[in-house]
């Protein structure tokens, strides 16, 4: 058995799909030949908690934990927020940029705590972790970022014990979304532009979760470069609750039940939709007795406001978060499952982790996002729903009246007549299990190199 050093700033009882992405990993790499060795904080300030996460952690694995500074307990006070209250997640964006303290704070972070505020954590951390080294040697080093403090971990351990490092990138660093809001002063983007071309450099090899985010890094290194995306867990749906044993399920098993789970922010909220939704209300007979919209996880303050304009706000249910269990059971449940990308130029380039859970969930996907990017590639390739650009409110109306008449047909009534077995082979090749394969097949190349 190889041991490779997992190098993750999220990890649980964090919740969230960059949890998800290397618990399930560390989960299936032993059954590959591989024994992960996590490292991770003692203390992080996460988006969120889910401690039922803590019992998928292989029994008997290895988990670093180191005390870990981090300046957020200013942001914290700038914003009012508790002691041990969470931090929503990405929080500099185009619409958080309104207060004052926000407007400082995006300051700070951008040109003072580069390349995160988690920077603090690098050198002590790698100190930790070499002397480690020295009585338990690996064979391999992976770090998954953001937060890219966890890569410059990394560039440091491997240099000096000169071990083969594997950098993997759930999301872009300089092409994210958010960098072009922060207010960078021009020494601080070239500092994080020389930061992240010495990962890109150094790193014996790049990951990531998409064909365009691997095709601007490919641009910009000579470090192969190999896509792994985000998946599900056969798992989690095989072990997951009918949707009869719902506590709301007779509140919701009558209803034409429009779902969205995890992160719905305010610079991606569907307004076409509520407006399509609000006219139909209006127009067919019985759908406003029979819609009901459910959101968990984190939603802008925006999405409420927007249904509540629309009149839609007796349809409307938002549950907070939920810990990762019953998400399938809900995700099962869904009459049509909702997922909007960010009215970002990036967006292209996105296949969120919540897309893999949708396909294998048997649900209908309604998205909204760039027809030439990533997502609405592989909707086609696997057939499981329909994206739509944001100014297509007539074709989404006559999508959704089209899905409900379906509805009534073919179950109305019966939101538990799904088929609770995955059998696509287009939707299997994204099983977590399939995807750790493919990360011990170049954990294995890049280990026996020459």
């Amino acid at each position: 058995m190889k041991r490779v050093l997992i190098i993750t700033y999220y990890w649980p009882p964090s919740g969230g799909s960059g949890v998800q992405r290397w618990l399930k990993f560390a989960k299936y790499l032993p059954q590959l030949g591989w024994e992960p060795v996590i490292y991770t904080p003692l203390n992080p300030e996460p988006n969120a908690i889910d401690e039922a996460l803590c019992r998928e952690i292989p029994e008997g694995m290895t988990v670093l934990k180191r005390k870990i500074f981090e300046p957020y307990s200013l942001y914290k006070f700038l914003s009012g927020k508790k002691r041990g209250e969470t931090i929503e997640a990405n929080i500099i964006s185009k619409e958080s940029g309104g207060s004052a303290s926000t407007r400082l704070f995006a300051f700070i972070r951008g040109n003072f705590f580069i390349p995160d505020p988690r920077c603090f954590w690098i050198r002590p951390s790698a100190r930790f972790l070499k002397r480690y080294l020295r009585k338990n040697p690996v064979d391999a080093i992976i770090s998954t970022g953001p937060p890219h403090s966890m890569h410059l971990i990394a560039a440091r351990l491997s240099r000096a014990a000169k071990i083969k490092w594997i950098a993997d990138f759930r999301d872009p660093w300089t092409k994210i979304f958010y960098f072009k809001h922060l207010p960078l002063t021009d020494f601080a983007k070239r500092r994080h532009e020389k930061l992240e071309k010495k990962v890109l450099d150094s790193a014996d090899g790049i990951v990531t979760v998409s064909g365009q985010i691997a095709g601007n890094f490919r641009k910009a290194t000579q470090t192969p470069v190999t896509v792994i995306p985000n998946g599900f867990d056969p798992e989690d749906f095989a072990k997951a609750a009918r949707v009869t044993s719902l506590p709301e399920y007779d509140a919701i098993k009558e209803k034409f039940l429009l779902l969205h789970t995890g992160i719905l922010a305010d610079d991606g909220n569907p307004d076409i939709l509520w407006k399509a939704l609000a006219e139909l209300a209006a127009e067919v007979s019985g759908f406003r007795q029979k819609l009901q919209i459910r959101v968990m996880g984190q939603a802008g303050k925006s999405v409420e406001r927007a249904v509540a304009e629309a009149g839609l706000q007796e349809c409307f249910v938002n549950m907070g978060y939920m810990p990762h269990s019953v998400i399938p059971t809900w995700q099962r449940a869904a009459s049509l499952l909702l997922l909007p990308l960010r009215k970002e130029p990036e967006a292209g380039g996105i296949l969120t982790g919540k897309f893999f859970e949708y396909l294998a969930s048997g649900s209908p996907i309604l998205a909204f996002g760039p027809k030439d990017g990533d997502l609405a590639a592989a909707l086609t390739q696997t057939g499981a729903g329909t994206i739509f650009q944001w100014d297509e409110k007539e074709a989404v109306k006559e999508y959704l009246l089209e899905t409900y008449c379906k509805w009534l047909k073919d179950c109305g009534k019966d939101t538990a007549c799904k088929s609770e077995k995955i059998e696509n082979p287009q939707i299997l090749r994204y099983s977590r299990r399939e995807q750790a394969a493919r990360l011990s097949d170049l954990l294995d190349n890049m280990t026996t190199e020459v």
